[in-house]
């Protein structure tokens, strides 16, 4: 008996080993056989990274598991994945894995995990998915059909987990997405009549030309199906399904037919428990709906019936009906009362196009604010048309006291309505006025809005929106934000095009301020200079990136404001004509008062590439040049010098450039030109080091006590350095050039010419003004100033050092001169003669003296005549 047990524990121990190595040895030729049976079987490219073979895991099946698996299609969608799995796991009895890969492979179970499946429909109703080989092949000489396709299931159970489907149809504008899905299925796919018994769960998504029906709805449903395998007929026994948390019983049957598909369902919910209809909306909106205390009658019921195919779609009659009905959250402190709905979905054609959708009647109550309405829906696939009644009054802040909604922060206000709207979508795009009907107001009182993307809550105290079927008006607009207050009124050309259509907002507004801050409009730029490199000053950066203008807008705004305060200026009177469009603001005929003057602005600003620019026209008017100089960075760039000078400036400036995040000019990237003139200014040296040092230079010039009146310069700036084109003014008797160029980083580099009489050079050359007569001592000479460095730390140099030896120079030249003419007057006869006394030939006298001569000198005698 020993003997026995020992050769039957060898006899089990060897078959263990056995099934420990048979793997190991015939593991390739199985992997190898899979893949090459799949191949063979479907019109894809199949493959994966890795596989295993284990005879332990499932005994007495074998189980195949496969790592990294992809599905490619192949033409019309050539290089499309239509599978992707991280792990497929296959079970199958021990004998499939001896077959060769001409014969049958029947697999008894399978699971799919962490899988992402693509499915496309193209516009010409071709299916990526339809990737199996025909069963039968017709033979080109024998016209015969081969064997059968060597791919069979004998299947008793299947999951999947983790999974994304995404369906898209491109012929008819469908668009499924199904995330999350978990899914499992357990019967025998062998008999010709059996039950599948299901379980599943996934977040829904649906589209249909380009409208979101549907976006991360949560969907249960655990279903036991009849199946006809024979009729292709399958039933749905037993049950219940739950959309987000509205629980759904139903009964009915899909035929799936050789040319189209047969449906018959019946669905209601299972209990009128208003509940249900919190339990419709998703649990992210709802929250916690299971102590939410409920009264009165909630109800969807209906019907889905007819064939399926390319033309036609099972008829539809849902209807969803509330009763009377409340609800209050216990952690919040009001109510909904009387709320009513009926509503209904229907088809009685089976033409999608034949669907529409009415509500008789939707209102509610909060404290003592009634609110209703009533609309239809119809042709909601081919041109929706959309007719809708809105009447009541809103406490806005008690929305958030009734109904957990998530808020950043609290709503306030009284909304009022009594609006009808009707119009088709199609009259919406392309602006089809006659077709778009709107009678009604709506008010809003005491409203404040307040978001990340503004810098200070916005209060409406009164607005009135006002519609009539051509246009809308906004009849009031009284409004404030930090320390801003505005009034508008205008016309809205296209609001329904903007809300339903992606168009653009257009409109034409007239804005008053009495007090506008720009910073209160603008974000607060965090992150700009570095610290190390205080250069980059005029290159600010932020983590937020630059503002834009939004691309929606189409808009003429119409601009009076008393005060407009931006950065450290203050603008009054601002009048003139904005236009936002394009992601760009124009402005025309801007005009301002600002350093006692006046500026005008025409130009625009561009915010549609990632860096804003700028190009503008100012005109300034008696512009303050102390104050403006002082203040702006623009015209001190300009021109640093302008910044020790007292009186007006009148200027024509043209420029362009880069801004900065905060919307001022980044000085590097500008250039452009400017005419400046100077009226009645007077310069204060002390102000400016370079004036200063060259005050100190010239001993014969005050510079306080230079003429600067109608002063006109051309000024050109490019890549940060300003050009000055010479110009000219006196001091006295003394006749001063000067020009140059300096840059934004405050280098300079100007030359200054001075035609200076002898008798102010003083000892350089008072030797030789001893010499001179007191007519000769006025005669000029010219000094040259040259300014470089930077205004913090100039060099002025001159070459008074040289004075003498120019005015030697010039004294020789002046000698030499009158040496020639005393001698010529000589030859002509001194100065006896007035040489202006005309000869009978009309001409002076001294021209024809001098013409005598000449002609004595290097004229030939001409014979005389015998």
């Amino acid at each position: 008996m020993k003997k026995l047990y020992k050769i039957i524990l060898g006899i089990i121990a060897f078959l263990f080993v056995l099934l420990l190595v048979i793997p190991l040895i015939f593991q390739d030729k199985i992997i190898g056989l899979v893949k090459e049976t799949i191949n063979n079987n479907v019109n894809a490219q199949v493959d994966f990274s890795d596989g295993s073979l284990s005879l332990l895991r499932n005994f007495p099946n074998a189980s195949v598991s496969l790592s990294d698996v992809s599905v490619i299609n192949v033409e019309p969608f050539k290089g499309d994945t239509l599978l992707y799995a991280k792990d497929i796991t296959l079970k199958l009895k021990i004998t499939e894995l001896f077959k060769n890969s001409s014969e049958q492979l029947n697999i008894k179970s399978f699971s799919i995990d962490k899988a992402k499946v693509n499915v496309l429909t193209n516009e010409k109703g071709i299916a990526n998915y339809d990737i199996a080989k025909p069963n039968t092949e017709v033979k080109e000489e024998e016209n015969q059909y081969t064997e059968p396709s060597s791919f069979g299931l004998s299947i008793d159970s299947y999951r999947i987990a983790d999974t994304q489907i995404k369906y898209l149809d491109e012929k008819g504008k469908i668009s499924l997405v199904l995330k999350d899905l978990n899914h499992s299925g357990s019967g025998d796919f062998s008999q010709s009549n059996s039950e599948l018994t299901t379980e599943t769960s996934t977040l829904v998504s649906f589209a249909m030309d380009n409208i979101n029906y549907a976006k991360d709805q949560k969907v249960s449903l655990d279903a036991v199906l009849g199946m006809d395998l024979v009729n292709n007929k399958f039933s749905f026994l037993k049950n219940e399904a739950k959309l987000n948390n509205l629980p759904l019983v139903f009964n009915g049957y899909v035929k799936l037919n050789e040319n189209n598909q047969e449906v018959s369902v019946h669905f209601k919910t299972p209990s009128s428990d208003f509940k249900n209809f919190l339990g419709l909306i998703p649990e992210v909106y709802a929250k916690n709906i299971s102590d939410v205390k409920t009264s009165g009658n909630f109800s969807v019921a209906g019907h889905i019936e007819g064939i399926v195919d390319d033309k036609n779609i099972p008829k539809l009659d849902i209807a969803l009906k509330a009763e009377n009905a409340s609800f209050k959250y216990p952690d919040l402190p009001k109510s909904v009362r009387n709320i009513n709905i009926s509503s209904q979905l229907k088809n009685t054609t089976g033409k999608i196009q034949n669907t529409f959708v009415t509500i008789d009647n939707l209102s509610f109550k909060i404290d003592e604010d009634v609110f209703s309405g009533n609309g239809s829906l119809h042709n909601v696939t081919t041109n929706p048309l959309v007719n809708a009644n809105l009447k009541g009054t809103l406490n806005l802040a008690n929305i958030n006291k009734a109904y957990p909604v998530s808020l950043e922060n609290e709503l306030s206000g009284i909304l009022k309505a009594n609006l009808n709207t009707r119009f088709d979508v199609n009259a919406i795009k392309k602006n089809i006025v006659s077709r778009i009907k709107n009678n009604g107001t709506v008010e809003l009182h005491d409203f404040v809005y307040s978001s990340k993307d503004v810098v200070n809550p916005i209060e409406i105290k009164n607005s009135l929106v006002k519609f009539t079927p051509k246009t809308i008006s906004l009849n009031k607009f009284q409004a404030s934000t930090g320390k801003s207050d505005l009034n508008a009124t205008g016309k809205i050309n296209n609001l329904l095009g903007f809300l339903l259509s992606d168009k653009k907002l257009q409109g034409t507004f007239n804005v008053a301020s009495s007090n506008f801050y720009v910073s209160d409009f603008m974000e607060k730029n965090e992150g700009t200079t570095s610290e190390k490199n205080p250069e980059e000053k005029n290159d600010k950066t932020s983590s937020e990136g630059s503002l834009k203008i939004p691309d929606f807008l189409d808009c003429k705004i119409n601009a009076d404001a008393k005060k407009v305060y931006y950065d450290n200026l203050t603008l009054s009177n601002v009048k003139g004509t904005l236009w936002l469009k394009d992601q760009k603001a124009t402005l025309q005929n801007m005009k301002a008062g600002i350093f006692n003057g006046q500026i005008s602005l025409n130009g625009e600003v561009n915010t549609q590439k990632e860096r804003p620019t700028f190009a503008m026209k100012l005109g300034v008017d008696s512009f303050d040049i102390s104050q403006s100089f002082s203040t702006m960075d623009l015209l001190q760039s300009l021109s640093p010098i302008a910044g020790a000078m007292d009186g007006k400036l009148n200027s024509d400036i043209n420029l362009s450039g880069s801004l900065n995040d905060d919307f001022t000019p980044n000085l590097g990237t500008i250039s452009g030109k400017a005419l400046a003139q100077l009226l009645t200014t007077k310069i204060n040296p002390e102000k400016t080091k370079a004036l200063s040092l060259l005050d100190s230079k010239l001993s014969f010039i005050d510079l306080t006590k230079l003429d600067l009146s109608d002063i006109k310069t051309h000024l050109s700036f490019k890549d940060g350095k300003v050009e000055v084109a010479p110009f000219k003014l006196n001091y006295k008797d003394i006749g001063i050039n000067i020009g140059g160029s300096h840059g934004f980083d405050q280098s300079m580099n100007y030359n200054v010419t001075l035609d200076v009489p002898a008798k102010y050079l003083g000892s350089e050359v008072s030797g030789l003004l001893t010499k001179l007569s007191p007519k000769d001592q006025n005669i000029t000479v010219p000094v040259t100033a040259t300014i470089t460095g930077n205004m913090t730390s100039p060099s002025v140099k001159t070459d008074l050092a040289s004075s003498a030896s120019k005015l030697s120079q010039k004294l020789i030249e002046q000698q030499k001169n009158d040496l020639v003419n005393n001698t010529l007057g000589n030859l002509l006869g001194g100065n006896k003669k007035d040489s202006t006394k005309t000869g009978k030939d009309g001409k002076s006298d001294a021209v024809n003296k001098v013409k005598d001569v000449l002609g004595g000198l290097f004229s030939k005698k001409k014979k005389k005549k015998n």
